[in-house]
């Protein structure tokens, strides 16, 4: 039983699940963390992600509602179809959900990104993925800092490397995204290769009063009207800033929520990346495309050191943005560097899916005990 809920963990979905398929019986659970249809319902057309064998109503509330919601609604399926293992994806709520259920019912728990650690407790995503990695059978971990960061933990056993399942995706449709024609129709003005700056932002402290001041102004602060900032708005950033800011001034586009082959395409085609998402971050370490990670730490650390100085992790300081872009996309050489990025990008894949479908098929998943509803 595969359980998922946002955006990230569809995309990571449609990559694994295929070949999940091919040597195991899979019920699909849809939390529905990300509710709206725009965040998550347009991805399982365009990835041919099938539909989910369940949905839940898990969305919405503070992260006690929700968590509560989706624990009650996964227990239920488990109850009912009495899988061999719940595989759980990344560090949502949904990833909580799974784990904390599986673990009561005595059901073993996959772990996909198991290991990454940010070492800052104050974030949720935190806190989900050190619960989920303590109660996992298997710990399947996508880079060598993330198998350290589990053997520093006490936690060898199970843990196996495996590589980023993002990445088999997005090597799988990086041909379609090379031509810049991709772009029409995405913004309310014409975009040329590297004469725009594409954003996202959606983390939980990214939405606080203060945070909201400070990354608003430095959108405001490197947008121009020769080079605006495209920024991606999750609904729930939008609530915020609705309530909070008046405007982000006339180079800083909103749009809405993307299809996942046009946020790449944005991201290639890009000056530079700017952003808060662990995914959008590693997707634009693979494009090759310059980034500014909107955190003052992260968990994809190897990202970051594999980039060749094009990433670099700011925080929201507008100062530094302001260097880092005249550093890693340069107005005068921007337009050249990103038609040469997309000319000749070959994205291999990580081959994440084959290596976790495998291990799966060689364990013998059978749990210990006898899953029971039964409080004690």
């Amino acid at each position: 039983m595969s359980v998922v809920g946002t955006r990230p963990q569809l995309i990571k979905a449609a990559a694994l699940s295929p070949v999940l398929r091919e040597r195991h019986d899979e019920v699909f659970v849809d939390t529905g963390q990300h509710w709206d249809e725009s965040l998550a319902g347009s991805f399982f057309a365009e990835l041919a992600l099938a539909r989910p064998d369940v949905s839940l109503d898990g969305g919405g509330g503070t992260h006690a509602e929700q968590t509560a919601r989706m624990l009650r609604g996964v227990e239920e399926v488990v109850l009912r179809e009495r899988p061999d293992a719940v595989l759980v994806y990344g560090d949502t709520n949904s990833t909580l959900a799974g784990t904390l259920a599986a673990a009561k019912l005595v059901t073993p728990v996959a772990h996909v990104e198991a290991g990454l650690r940010s070492f800052d407790r104050s974030m949720p995503e935190e806190v989900n993925r050190i619960v989920a990695d303590h109660l996992a059978r298997w710990r399947f971990a996508p880079t060598p800092t993330a198998v350290a960061n589990l053997a520093a933990e006490g936690l060898r056993d199970g843990v196996e490397l495996v590589g980023d399942l993002m990445q088999d995706l997005a090597a799988r449709v990086s041909r379609e995204v090379r031509d810049p024609r991709v772009l029409d129709g995405v913004a309310r003005a014409a975009l040329e290769p590297g004469r725009f700056l594409f954003a996202t932002i959606h983390r939980a402290e990214n939405r606080l009063p203060e945070s909201v001041r400070r990354w608003t102004a430095l959108l405001r602060t490197v947008a121009a009207p020769d080079r605006p900032v495209i920024l991606a708005l999750h609904p729930g950033t939008r609530a915020v800033l609705d309530r909070d800011v008046d405007t982000l001034g006339a180079d800083v586009v909103v749009v809405e929520p993307l299809g996942y082959r046009t946020s790449l395409a944005l991201q290639l085609h890009a000056a530079a990346v700017l952003t808060d998402s662990g995914g959008v971050q590693r997707e634009a370490a693979w494009l090759g495309t310059p980034c500014l990670v909107l955190r003052s730490t992260t968990e994809w650390v190897e990202a970051v050191e594999t980039s060749g100085g094009r990433m670099a992790v700011i925080g929201l300081d507008a100062d530094r943005a302001v260097r880092e872009l005249a550093r890693l996309a340069p107005l005068d050489a921007a337009a050249n560097l990103a038609i040469r990025r997309a000319a000749t990008l070959a994205l291999a894949p990580a081959g994440a899916a084959d290596a976790i479908a495998r291990r799966l098929a060689i364990d013998d998943p059978q749990p210990v005990g006898a899953a029971s509803p039964a409080v004690r």
